[in-house]
């Protein structure tokens, strides 16, 4: 029985010093009685469990603490949503926060929503690349893709940019979706944000877009997992990733022609960023890895592999030999410098 009308679930592993932001933000409204946040404290050193006890007690209503032995993200995730007390979920990280105006109008078309026998599968917001040290933040707008506060169906979507899709970052589910869905995140994995942002897909619907800049994306921070040297050491995971979005993704019998246009960029893009990586490795073990990753798209059933080369990024990230590896390691800094991602 649903009784709240989101819940944020927010994995928390170590983040004493950043999770008091989250957390203000996400209960800063005053009239927040039915949101509902979940901090599940990912067995902690530091100070994160204390801090999430005492949020607990002075807000027993909205805050629910949980301990549990390390499983890393995804795990924490997983038992979020397994908790989750509202008719909607959205997943925010610990260094994250969102913006109060922008959670004032979510949560007016939350409540609308909520309301109806039938509410929208998926909200969508815009996001913040807010990196440390960068006056400028970089925004990610889906405005020429949907049009926003109208019901829309994935056939309703216009094209996306070549390196533009939905991270986790901007995704509401509704709570019902992600679980009719089945999906259960590896544990001791990271980067499983993009299964989270695609698995569930099919199960969705119907599509609502605010244009608002909701979520703030922490970055810059020393050791955070998106640092291209963390990435290129974590490059097996990724791999890891990219083949169980591969194994997720739909014929296009099976969907709305628009979804699986848009998972089949998904899929492109994330196939190119791991291809990235174990070209940034400049190790040749890790360049043998980039060919057998895109060996086992051909391999998948009714021409997945093939619509996923025909991609713009796909053929350029298969250059050959040492000039092609050169043109993609510069192509990424260039890249880097313009969105400040890393």
């Amino acid at each position: 029985m649903m009784s709240k009308t989101i819940t944020f679930v927010v994995p928390a592993y170590n983040m004493e010093t950043y999770l008091e932001r989250c957390i203000n933000s996400l209960v800063a409204l005053q009239d927040n009685e039915d949101i509902e946040v979940i901090i599940v404290d990912d067995g902690s050193t530091d100070g994160t469990a204390s801090l999430i006890d005492t949020y607990a007690r002075r807000m027993p209503s909205t805050v629910k603490a949980i301990h549990e032995p390390n499983r890393g993200h995804g795990g924490a995730v997983n038992t979020g949503i397994a908790q989750a007390r509202g008719v909607y979920v959205k997943v925010v990280d610990a260094d994250d926060w969102v913006g109060p105006e922008s959670l004032t109008r979510l949560m007016g078309t939350l409540r609308s929503q909520a309301a109806k026998s039938e509410p929208v599968d998926l909200i969508v917001t815009d996001y913040v690349y807010d990196k440390l040290g960068r006056r400028r933040k970089h925004v990610v707008r889906f405005n020429h893709v949907m049009n926003a506060d109208q019901i829309l169906s994935w056939n309703d979507l216009r094209r996306f940019g070549i390196a533009q899709y939905m991270i986790m970052h901007a995704l509401i589910f509704r709570t019902k979706v992600v679980r009719d869905s089945g999906m259960k995140l590896p544990e001791h994995t990271f980067y499983v944000d993009f299964i989270y942002a695609y698995q569930p897909f099919p199960w969705v619907r119907t599509i609502m877009y605010l244009d608002t800049p909701l979520y703030h994306y922490f970055i810059g921070r020393n050791g955070q997992s998106v640092q291209t040297d963390v990435m290129i050491r974590r490059v097996g995971q990724l791999l890891l990733v990219n083949h169980l979005m591969a194994l997720a993704t739909p014929s296009k019998a099976d969907v709305p022609a628009g979804l699986y246009s848009y998972m089949i960029h998904f899929l492109a893009i994330n196939s190119v960023v791991t291809s990235v990586f174990l070209i940034l490795s400049r190790d040749r073990k890790n360049y043998e890895a980039k060919r057998k990753l895109w060996e086992g798209l051909d391999e998948l059933p009714a021409g997945i592999g093939s619509d996923v080369r025909r991609k713009i990024a796909s053929r350029a990230i298969n250059l050959h030999g040492p000039v092609g590896r050169w043109v993609i390691r510069w192509g990424y800094r260039v890249a880097e410098r313009m969105v400040g991602f890393n």
